[in-house]
């Protein structure tokens, strides 16, 4: 017949295994993650068998005295190596980590030369195993882990909001009283690792919610990346293909619902003559330029190399101010220059005039009167470009 502590120890390695696959089926953790958390896993079901065996052996006599001993050997160096093994899950690689490898490396060193000299396990001729003269030592090596552990938990705990550092921190503290009723009550109460299963149970969760968090801040950098235009930092063809959408999805468009579309004069004049440098420059100073004098009344898309256009509301009288605003200031922006100048093409159309315009038709429309702007200003400069 099974007894209790066995049936507890059989249900924490099934939880384990569980946590193996939820890590294995959680698309957030990255790959090279996992392997931490199968690992920590692992650590966790090697040292929960060994002080299992070692129960289970004790007092058996079919069974040679030093097998006992090396079992042993391993329960006390796999004990606090899984300690280690929680804090390499929050990839802390810190000073306080590094001294929490140090201690678990002088315990493993220490448990084996103690296993040859009976120093931690003294074994009885009922191969029954008591606790040597320098078990106090392992005892100052665990708590060691425990408040290099507790100094972890708490650096990580940084990273997250107030409410979850609440619960970081209590999760911490069911750890040590699962650890401290075993070390207290005695033998009798094996509490230890049904509380470590728990912990990296409630640690998943933690990890799970802090990998979708950040996964979500990536998707959100990209989406800004993609909504921004890399050269200019206006909005992106991306994005203006995403307004369009939006925009053709209304019934009617606003009645002063106004859309401005803008290309630079000479630009191809530039790149061949001066340089392609220079030509990116005069596409800046056009982006600027529009920013400028459009402000918060609507957004500026550059759509192609150099055009750009503007969707916004405004009367006919504020729509002719615009353009009155921008010519001053390419001019300014011009004024210091004499290599080459800017000088743009605009156009504009207004839903008003076309009440039965889609926004594409708007958008050809503007397309069009600025085309006319750029034929009447070369024709007018005598230049080609």
């Amino acid at each position: 017949m099974l007894s209790y502590y066995t049936v507890l120890i059989t249900l924490c390695w099934m939880a384990l295994g569980v946590l193996c696959v939820l890590v294995h089926e959680n698309s957030w953790i990255p790959q090279k993650d996992k392997h931490r958390f199968y690992l920590t896993y692992g650590i966790i079901a090697l040292s929960a068998l060994a002080e299992w065996l070692g129960i289970q052996l004790s007092g058996n006599t079919d069974v040679p005295a030093w097998v006992l001993m090396m079992v042993k050997c391993f329960d006390y160096i796999l004990t606090p190596m899984a300690g280690g093994a929680v804090v390499a899950q929050m990839k802390l690689y810190n000073r306080w980590f590094k001294a929490l490898m140090v201690v678990l490396g002088c315990n493993a060193i220490f448990q084996i030369v103690a296993c040859f000299n009976g120093w931690m396990i003294v074994v009885d001729d009922q191969h029954r195993y008591s606790h040597g003269p320098l078990y106090g030592v392992y005892i100052g090596i665990y708590l060691a882990v425990i408040v290099l552990t507790a100094i972890e938990f708490l650096i990580f705990g940084l990273s997250y909001r107030r409410q979850n550092k609440i619960s970081l921190i209590s999760v911490f503290i069911m750890l040590l009283v699962g650890i401290g009723l075993q070390e207290i009550l005695g033998s009798e109460y094996r509490t230890a690792y049904i509380a470590m299963t728990i912990c990296v149970a409630l640690m998943f969760i933690h990890y799970a919610e802090f990998y979708k968090m950040d996964a979500d801040e990536q998707i959100s950098q990209q989406r800004i990346q993609l909504m921004k235009d890399v050269l200019t930092g206006v909005f992106s063809r991306y994005a203006y293909t995403k307004d369009i959408e939006r925009y053709s999805q209304m019934t009617a468009l606003p009645e002063n619902f106004t859309v401005f579309v803008f290309d630079i004069n000479r630009l191809k004049t530039v790149n061949d003559t001066i340089g392609h440098d220079a030509g990116d420059e005069l596409i800046v100073g056009a982006a600027r330029s529009i920013e400028k004098v459009v402000g918060d009344a609507g957004r500026c898309y550059r759509t192609g190399g150099d055009e750009f256009v503007v969707m916004t509301n405004m009367t006919k009288e504020k729509a002719e101010e615009l353009l009155a605003r921008l010519a001053e200031e390419t001019e300014r922006w011009s004024k210091n220059r004499t290599d080459f100048t800017l000088s743009i093409a605009p156009g504009y159309a207004r839903a008003e005039d076309y009440r039965d315009y889609t926004i594409e038709e708007l958008v050809k429309k503007a397309d069009q009167a600025m085309y006319a702007a750029k034929a009447d200003y070369y024709l007018n400069n005598d230049n080609e470009g």
